[in-house]
């Protein structure tokens, strides 16, 4: 068990470092090369070739299914994710208990969020909850932070996650402040298509309804606005996005 991790993490007990996962020559070289071919897919363009080796060696690969908190508000980091794949929801919670989803996380992506918290040793005010299954390499704050220093594309990398998170909170509060929830209902879809990468989306009205801190009484009532506008197709459980 790594300490301090998010309860959530402690209880992937199977979970070692990669270096220590790799411990025996002939698991490294399979499993090394597995690992370097999900980082090229998406990472080795990005980030210097030693770098892609330090990651190798203090990183760990985890797999989580829909649903699960990967951070819950309260808890402390020590850990940043890489995703690889799926999709990683960020929520706001008000002190009433009254939720909103600011934004997605997809393959590529980091929370800039998740990296300030963990280099200030200070408690999450987001919840982290994965929204497609989901798997990605975690890796420790003592490295991330020598690492801006250390290797130029990491330092890019983690400036533009501030800026495109920037970006989307922004928007989250012009959908809050200038839309009205027919249109923030429409962009919430369409966003989640893209970050899953299809049309047809498996969820539920009242999922729906506590992502933007509405009623599922009205979600339902929009979607079938949007059914019959030919902008959704909905069934139980089941939405497909037909534009966004």
């Amino acid at each position: 068990m790594i300490p301090f991790l998010p309860k959530c993490w402690c209880e992937h007990l199977f979970k070692l470092t990669l270096s220590e996962f790799y411990s025996k020559p002939e698991r490294m070289n399979a499993q090394e090369t597995l690992l370097k071919d999900k980082l090229s897919d998406y990472y080795a363009d990005i980030f210097e070739a030693e770098l892609v080796d330090e990651i190798l060696k203090v990183g760990f690969l985890d797999k989580y299914k829909h649903g699960e908190i990967l951070i819950d508000i309260g808890e402390n980091m020590t850990h940043i994710p890489l995703i690889l794949k799926g999709s990683v929801k960020i929520i706001r919670q008000e002190k009433e208990g009254d939720e909103l989803v600011l934004y997605f996380l997809e393959k590529g992506d980091t929370c800039a969020i998740s990296f300030i918290n963990c280099i200030n040793r200070k408690e999450s005010i987001f919840r982290a909850v994965v929204d497609s299954d989901a798997e990605a390499i975690f890796l420790p704050v003592e490295h991330i932070d020598d690492w801006l220093s250390k290797y130029k594309s990491w330092r890019h990398f983690i400036i533009d996650s501030y800026h495109f998170r920037l970006i989307e909170m922004v928007e989250s509060i012009d959908g809050l402040a200038f839309m009205n929830m027919n249109q923030r209902l429409m962009k919430y879809l369409g966003d989640k298509a893209k970050v899953q990468n299809t049309q047809d989306l498996q969820i539920t009205h009242q999922e729906i309804a506590d992502d933007l801190n509405t009623s599922r009484v009205v979600v339902t009532r929009l979607l079938k606005q949007l059914h019959n506008d030919g902008k959704v197709y909905s069934t139980r459980n089941r939405v497909r996005v037909n534009e966004f």
